[in-house]
């Protein structure tokens, strides 16, 4: 007994032949789509389940680069199991074919551009890099991989990129002329990231006293979220060429002064030592308040009327606990010197001198 098979070219005569020519090509391509797609699963889970207990961090790289790229494959490569058994021509076979191939080209392009976006930021957190992952860097890197998945898919239908980059090339002066705004943002971008004196995270403030933490360095502007919850949107050159003060630049630790001023007839030592104690105490409670370096006090700004006045100097692990450090602070200093019987400064509104009083 002859064994039951068929070669491919009998197969699409047998399919050829018969009413069932148009629907079992069909009933095949989902047939291996399906398969696909369940092998997809299988993989992705396979990746989330055993990968993630030895590489997680590597392993989150891969499943987010590959999800979507990996189903339009499934989908492609099924499509290209059953095409061959379809009754057509070749010039159209030939069309299905590349088509195919741009399909293919370009989900790896995808594919490529997230794993280098993810991989460069999983190597930036890995190794506590002081390079800033902004949309300015990620921009670039699309343009770049896109544009050489663009040149590949015009290779692949015959279209010469020579004349198309030789074009480029000539009209580059009248692109660079029209965008001159665009490319200096672009530019000062760069210039600001190479630098690093200004960095995503850092709270600074502008020479026009608006002050917040930069978001993000986009292609064309900055973004700096202010403490109140809105957003100054500032171009890049602008921002290069402008004074910014930055405090979270060489260091986020800064320093924070309180002045206090008790009654002229206080024991200045008292004071000195009380406002020491409470601060070193408050350092170990209070969240934000270093203890190093030391917190020290100076007998400044000068004598006032009626007052000795203390400047307490201390030091905090980034700009945004100023506020409620010396809040929680005052409050202590406050409770303390009045259980010590210390009084602090109270204003009195000088009284109007009548002209029998002067004389």
């Amino acid at each position: 007994m002859q064994p039951f098979i068929f070669t491919l070219t009998e197969l699409r005569g047998l399919i050829g032949t018969n009413f069932f020519g148009s629907i079992i090509p069909f009933i095949i391509s989902i047939t291996f789509i399906v398969f696909l797609l369940l092998l997809r699963l299988l993989f992705l889970k396979f990746i989330k389940s055993f990968c993630i207990k030895r590489y997680p961090k590597i392993n989150d790289v891969i499943y987010k680069s590959i999800k979507f790229p990996s189903l339009i494959w499934s989908i492609t490569f099924g499509v290209y199991g059953g095409i061959y058994l379809w009754e057509i021509s070749a010039k159209y076979l030939l069309y299905l074919n590349k088509l195919i191939v741009l399909i293919i080209i370009l989900s790896m392009t995808l594919f490529i551009a997230n794993i280098v976006k993810n991989g460069i930021q999983f190597y930036i957190n890995r190794f506590n890099l002081s390079i800033p992952a902004t949309s300015l860097i990620s921009s670039i890197l699309y343009v770049i991989i896109f544009i050489t998945g663009l040149l590949l898919m015009l290779t692949t239908i015959g279209i010469s990129i020579t004349p198309i980059i030789t074009t480029l090339g000539i009209g580059g002066l009248a692109i660079a002329l029209a965008l001159k705004d665009t490319l200096s943002n672009i530019f000062a971008g760069l210039h600001i990231l190479i630098e690093k004196s200004i960095r995503v995270g850092d709270f600074v403030r502008l020479e026009n006293g608006q002050e917040g933490y930069l978001e993000d360095l986009t292609w064309r502007t900055a973004r700096i979220r202010t403490i109140s919850n809105n957003m100054i949107i500032i171009p890049n050159s602008r921002l290069s060429q402008s004074m910014v003060l930055n405090y979270s630049y060489p260091d986020k630790r800064m320093s924070i002064q309180i002045p206090i001023s008790v009654d002229l007839r206080s024991n200045f030592e008292l004071v000195e030592d009380i406002l020491l104690d409470v601060t070193n105490k408050a350092a170990e409670e209070i969240q934000g308040l270093l203890n190093t370096p030391k917190p020290v006090v100076r007998f400044t700004p000068n004598f006032s009327e009626g007052s000795l006045d203390f400047t307490l100097i201390c030091t905090i692990e980034e700009f945004k606990y100023q506020n409620a450090v010396q809040h929680e602070l005052r409050k202590r200093i406050l409770k303390r010197l009045q259980a010590e019987g210390i009084e602090m400064q109270t204003y009195q509104k000088p009284q109007p001198i009548t002209r029998r009083e002067q004389w």
